[in-house]
């Protein structure tokens, strides 16, 4: 008997076949109806509940489904989660005083090098409420209503200290008990100020910042580079040189770890040496620290447990000086060429510390 003859027979000679192969087919429609009714009731869609239960919907295992971020959308476009550099400025929270060094080699002062302060909270400041001094009416040198102004180019002058300017840094950058001795050397921390206020510089000046924008800068530096200061910045200003903020550290209360973090170049502080009565070059006003947050200071060894003691917290990531970035400072820089040009050194070439930030003036 042939397949056909065989199947037909089956099918319909036999009275109990046709009933149960309906009855079947009943089932399995009530069946998938019921299943569709209940998702669509409760509001889960059928993909929902194939991620829901991949085992039963994929017939594999659940610790073979890749997670969703790594999944390749319809498109084929994977789903990518872009890196961000961190902006240590207003995550850190540790304070970590910065140790600037009197002499040209630091190697000479390694007992002060490894000195740390004690950690606080670093404090959040706002550039919209900056204190600024800065006088737009530059355009002529020996302007008749600024006694005193030396104007190097439109927007770039310097001057002696105004009265408002010394009552806004007494007792801050400045010591508030200050005399007008101009003496080159302190005896102790409270003692008479080894520069006086007629030993410093208003210097005016404008900068492009990371935005491509120009802004008036300012900074309170020793006389005597005064004329180095703006002849510098107008040369990195006319070179779209990028500078982050230039303003007087007193907006950050004297602290130079705020300042730091926030990346503000500055020069004028009447500090010492942490750990010691020693003045940093930057209480003469003969140093400045340029980008700090991204040419940051470094004492090998120095730090908790051995480690590397490293200044502004937060800048680690650029302790690399051989990983390419923006406004890194190295030998080829041209805030490095036009300051060494100038006179001055920089702490990039030291041996016991590396201060990649720092540019000082020796008289």
């Amino acid at each position: 008997m042939k397949m056909p003859d065989r199947l037909h027979k089956l099918l319909y000679k036999n009275k109990y076949t046709m009933p149960i192969l309906q009855g079947l087919g009943i089932i399995a429609i009530v069946t998938a109806v019921s299943v569709i009714s209940v998702h669509v009731l409760i509001g889960e869609s059928l993909t929902d509940y194939a991620e829901s239960n991949p085992e039963t919907a994929y017939a594999v295992h659940t610790e073979d489904i890749p997670e969703a971020d790594t999944v390749e959308d319809a498109a084929g476009t994977p789903d990518v989660t872009d890196t961000v550099e961190t902006d240590a400025k207003e995550a850190e929270n540790e304070v970590l005083t910065e140790e600037v060094n009197e002499s040209d080699d630091p190697a000479t002062e390694e007992d002060e090098n490894g000195s740390t302060a004690e950690t606080s909270e670093i404090p959040e400041y706002s550039r919209s409420v900056m204190i600024h001094f800065y006088d737009p009416s530059t355009g002529g040198e020996g302007d008749i209503d600024h006694p005193g102004r030396t104007v190097y180019e439109p927007g770039f002058y310097y001057e002696p200290l105004s009265d408002s300017i010394k009552d806004y840094i007494t007792g801050i950058s400045y010591p508030a008990d200050a005399s007008s001795s101009s003496e080159t050397t302190v005896n102790s921390i409270t003692g008479t100020p080894a520069v006086s206020y007629d030993d410093l510089a208003y210097v005016g000046l404008l900068y492009v910042d990371f935005n491509g924008l120009t802004q008036a800068g300012e900074l309170i530096c020793n006389k005597k580079i005064a004329q180095d200061m703006v002849e510098i910045f107008h040369e990195l200003y006319t070179s779209d040189y990028r500078i982050d903020s230039i303003y007087l550290v007193d907006n950050y209360g004297g602290d130079d770890t705020a300042s730091m973090c926030a990346d503000n170049t500055s020069c004028f502080n009447y500090r010492v040496v942490d750990g010691s009565t020693s003045l940093s070059k930057h209480a003469y006003g003969l140093a400045i620290d340029i980008n700090p947050f991204y040419n940051p200071y470094i004492v090998f060894g120095a730090g908790e447990g051995g480690s590397d003691y490293i200044s502004p917290p937060g800048s680690e990531i650029y302790t690399d000086r051989s990983a390419s970035f923006a406004y890194k400072i190295d030998d080829s820089d041209l805030c490095y060429r036009l300051f060494t040009s100038h006179g001055f050194k920089w702490g990039g070439d030291w041996n016991s510390c590396k201060d990649y930030q720092h540019f000082q003036k020796t008289f």
